[in-house]
């Protein structure tokens, strides 16, 4: 696997000084144009499963579950926490696009392990403005899945509330460890 750190790096006489990272990618992207076509998909996903999972670079959700283009809604946020964002992609995953089933990965080393709520005081004494927002910190991230499926499983928005599955992925061995609900 090829990442941007493994990446062979440009000659520097080939960076301009003015490019960004955003450049980068926007070339990238035109790279990908040139040879795409059209796959005929339509929004709803063929295995019918929504997976919320953190917004962690280190994990290759696609890769790590087997999942091809077009198999599956992922939504991806800080920590991979139920939010009530999430649940509002939830259900439009649900409601509108026909899925069913509801996989939440939390993962090893997550960065909101070492945050608290006094990040968002500090966030209010740099901007004047306290955030809308709970930053969602937590400690024990297998208490954490629990939680996240215990709010899947209680939202009144959601249809499908049966098949919903938590896990922790090991960031240093890339395996799942499912997390018992009770």
């Amino acid at each position: 696997m090829t990442t941007s750190a493994s990446a062979p790096a440009e000659p520097e006489d080939a960076i301009a000084a003015d490019r960004t990272v955003t450049d980068r990618l926007v070339d990238a992207n035109g790279r990908y144009a040139a040879a795409f076509t059209d796959p005929g998909m339509d929004a709803r996903p063929v295995l019918h499963v929504a997976v919320v999972a953190c917004m962690d670079a280190r994990l290759d959700l696609h890769a790590a579950l087997g999942l091809e283009l077009g198999d599956c809604h992922t939504i991806r946020n800080a920590g991979g926490v139920v939010t009530d964002d999430v649940i509002r992609s939830l259900t439009i995953s649900q409601r509108a696009l026909g899925t069913r089933s509801v996989v939440l990965i939390h993962h090893t080393g997550c960065g909101l392990e070492s945050l608290t709520e006094e990040f968002r005081h500090d966030l209010e004494m740099e901007v004047g403005q306290r955030p809308a927002w709970a930053v969602e910190a937590f400690r024990d991230v297998d208490q954490d899945v629990r939680q996240s499926m215990q709010r899947v499983r209680t939202s009144p928005f959601l249809v499908h509330t049966d098949d919903v599955r938590g896990f922790v992925f090991d960031v240093t061995t890339g395996l799942l460890r499912e997390i018992d609900p009770a």
